[in-house]
């Protein structure tokens, strides 16, 4: 793997900012990263190793890189040797999510379901290997969609949180990346040539997400620090900025 100097100023240390400015990560945590395969999960796993073994946080911690098998023909060897080429072992959680989404309940929306069954096996999972904090490759423009769609399909104005604790299992969920962009994780993929595993989801680009995305493709030509106001609105913003019931006191 090849080092540039630009790789702090675009990778590292958005990502050690993150981490420190929302207390994900604690000293001796043991922190589960939820492997899909894709360029997102690859890369997190690659980024926070570095950080790790060069102690970027000024203090250690362990990664146990934990994998689901949904249930497709997938060939997930290229993920796995990379994993071992880190010096980690992957655990691989058998499951029938496919079946159970498109078989048994064949669901026309099929993302929600899908997304609550992975995140069960997942924490489960991660709770079982004695891990605290879940790592999930979410990035900048993950945020920005899931603003967009929470704000025009349920009417909500917020995304998801840096920092969850899940009272429940008893896992802190945790997204390092929320600072960068997925145009600078792409670049960083084809650059040091991370295995990225095709994903056969029969739905895969064809969601609401898509739509989205794209939407916010189309706002980014003509607002280029969209990204840059989205951070500083969330960061910054209160909720006595919206409009408050008086009757109710909601919003």
């Amino acid at each position: 793997m090849s080092f540039i100097k630009k790789d702090n100023q675009h990778y590292y240390n958005p990502i050690r900012r993150a981490v420190l400015n929302h207390e994900m990560i604690q000293p001796g945590d043991r922190v589960a990263i939820g492997m899909s395969g894709g360029k997102d999960s690859t890369s997190l796993l690659y980024f926070l190793d570095t950080i790790r073994k060069q102690k970027r946080l000024g203090f250690d911690f362990e990664i146990v890189p934990i994998s689901l098998a949904m249930g497709f023909d997938m060939d997930i060897t290229p993920m796995q040797r990379f994993v071992e080429e880190l010096g980690y072992s992957l655990d691989v959680v058998d499951t029938n999510i496919a079946q159970v989404v498109f078989d048994i309940r064949e669901e026309k929306s099929p993302c929600s379901l899908c997304a609550k069954l992975r995140r069960g096996y997942l924490y489960a999972r991660a709770k079982e290997l004695g891990c605290t904090k879940v790592a999930l490759g979410h990035h900048l423009d993950d945020a920005i969609e899931t603003y967009f769609m929470n704000f025009l399909f349920h009417g909500k104005m917020n995304s998801f949180e840096p920092k969850s604790y899940l009272s429940k299992t008893d896992i802190t969920l945790i997204r390092p990346m929320l600072y960068l962009e997925e145009k600078e994780i792409i670049r960083f993929v084809k650059r040091e040539e991370l295995p990225v595993i095709f994903n056969p989801c029969p739905v895969d680009k064809k969601t609401k997400r898509e739509e989205i995305k794209q939407l916010v493709g189309k706002l980014a030509i003509d607002y280029s620090d969209i990204r840059e106001k989205f951070i500083m609105g969330m960061e910054q913003g209160q909720g006595q900025d919206f409009w408050t019931d008086s009757k109710t006191g909601s919003f």
